[in-house]
């Protein structure tokens, strides 16, 4: 959001200023909180639903809570930065607060869980479809396991953002986040929360394209062929969903 700023030297804090918003702004972070507040509730239910009902404890399952959970943790800490906005704009001044820079450091981290949740269940729709005999792979505690290594790798490859100083307080959006600029982390934030699941999605599912295509020139048996069909659609669903988020 643009805004102007007036430094102010009578307040205490050398780091506030005094910021003059547009009449509009405050609607719009009420607005964003009631969204965020419903997405945060959506997803409470998504957890009752699966905890309590036993016929969701399966491994597809447990990969679609993981991405909610990412889902979940991202909308938490855009809520927090919301609500720090909206403070920022009633007061009219904005400050870096001693966690923005942690908010800013957890927006990655949370981003990297959502984006190789949708990579994981990709993946996980290939070894189902062309090694359906490897059951190891398929397991649920295999599965988990790649679920806490997706978790951990999280925390270590949004660190750069913090060791480089590159993560830092942006007044006219009133977060802290990397400025978009020609540097060394920025293209490698491109490279390892976009473009590695993308593409990995992307040929994962043509290679199942491809797949599929061959079964139907050749005489197969028809619940291998469904399952097939079925894990592509799925797959075509989870893409879809996952090309719009990152356009929004």
């Amino acid at each position: 959001m643009n805004t102007t700023i007036l430094p102010v030297s009578l307040l205490k804090d050398s780091n506030t200023s005094i910021i003059i918003n547009q009449s509009w702004f405050i609607p719009l972070d009420i607005l964003l909180l009631l969204c965020l507040l419903l997405a945060i509730l959506m997803s409470l239910l998504f957890f009752f639903i699966v905890l309590i009902d036993k016929t969701c404890h399966t491994v597809p399952i447990m990969l679609v809570t993981s991405s909610c959970f990412a889902n979940f943790s991202l909308t938490i800490f855009l809520f927090w930065m919301t609500i720090i906005t909206l403070q920022h704009d009633l007061r009219q001044i904005y400050y870096q607060d001693s966690l923005c820079i942690f908010r800013g450091y957890m927006t990655y981290v949370t981003f990297f869980w959502l984006f190789y949740s949708y990579f994981l269940q990709a993946i996980y729709s290939y070894i189902t479809v062309i090694y359906p005999t490897r059951l190891f792979w398929q397991s649920r505690k295999f599965q988990f396991f790649l679920i806490i290594l997706i978790w951990i790798f999280g925390f270590i490859c949004a660190t750069p953002g913090i060791a480089t100083g590159e993560i830092k307080y942006l007044v006219d959006d009133q977060v802290c986040q990397m400025p978009f600029h020609f540097s060394i982390v920025t293209i490698y934030n491109i490279i390892y929360i976009y473009l590695i699941p993308v593409n990995g999605i992307i040929f994962i599912y043509f290679k199942l394209i491809l797949y599929v295509r061959e079964m139907n020139k050749r005489v197969t048996f028809g619940n291998t062929l469904l399952r097939a069909q079925r894990e592509l659609k799925n797959g075509f669903s989870n893409s879809y969903t996952y090309i719009n988020f990152i356009n929004t």
